[in-house]
């Protein structure tokens, strides 16, 4: 039987975690130059092998530079290698590998692995959410906590959970460590697609912070800001969110 798009993602996610697990064990680099060797050999390989199984999508990647005629295709596979450079080469967990498939624009299928944690989540086995975090927890950076994140779990009474890459932020609150992750830095398609295709198989919140769909495979890549949050919150984060006045 031929393999489906999830498993697709899936398999390849954790294969390019795999690559960066054993990259990291060798110990032969460190930092910065860990982080780039692995950015370049996981990507290697993602774009190889989505170009060998699927000859007729587009591809957009991080680490590629971007062909244009992926614009007149309906089935764009849209890939981070690496997402949370820092903290791979920190030694730490919170990173992750991004692989998705936006077809029309909506980001359909998507495969996040957690290499540090053992763990790949896919849309297409999603995982049942358990019950929310009382008081809710919400999700900041660990070295840039945005002044609309801390208003909104301000007012919300959230507890503020630092965490590392954005991949790793959006799968916690699908794991049900936390319930909120609202980021307003800027992001690019690559940080959020796989991430929010999962989340929204998971039965979760994926909008921008005004509500509004996540649009993918266009021109300019630049995604301002994003909300994957628990159903139950999302009503009052956007509200929030929208009483946001920037100093």
């Amino acid at each position: 039987m031929a393999e489906t798009d999830a498993e697709l993602a899936a398999r390849l996610a954790a294969a390019a975690g795999e690559i960066l697990l054993g990259l990291r064990t060798a110990g032969e680099l460190a930092g910065k130059a860990l982080g780039q060797a692995g950015d370049d050999a996981a990507n290697a390989m993602l774009c190889r092998e989505i170009r060998a199984a699927r000859p007729d999508d587009g591809l957009l990647s991080e680490e590629e530079k971007d062909n244009v005629a992926r614009l007149a295709q309906s089935r764009v596979w849209i890939v981070d290698p690496l997402d949370g450079t820092r903290e791979y080469g920190e030694g730490r967990s919170d990173w992750a590998v991004h692989v998705a498939l936006a077809i029309d624009g909506v980001a359909a299928v998507g495969a996040v692995a957690l290499p540090g944690l053992g763990l790949t989540l896919t849309s297409g086995a999603p995982i049942p959410l358990g019950a929310a975090n009382i008081p809710p927890k919400m999700l900041v950076s660990r070295t840039r906590p945005a002044a609309e994140a801390v208003f909104v779990a301000e007012r919300l009474g959230a507890e503020l959970l630092a965490m590392g890459s954005a991949g790793a932020k959006a799968m916690a609150v699908v794991r049900g460590e936390a319930d909120i992750y609202l980021h307003t830095g800027g992001q690019y398609e690559w940080d959020n697609c796989a991430p929010a295709a999962v989340a929204a198989a998971a039965g979760l919140h994926v909008s921008r912070i005004d509500g509004a769909p996540l649009r993918y495979n266009n021109a300019d890549t630049y995604l301002p800001d994003l909300l994957i949050c628990r159903q139950e919150f999302a009503a009052d984060v956007l509200r929030i969110a929208g009483e946001f006045v920037k100093p």
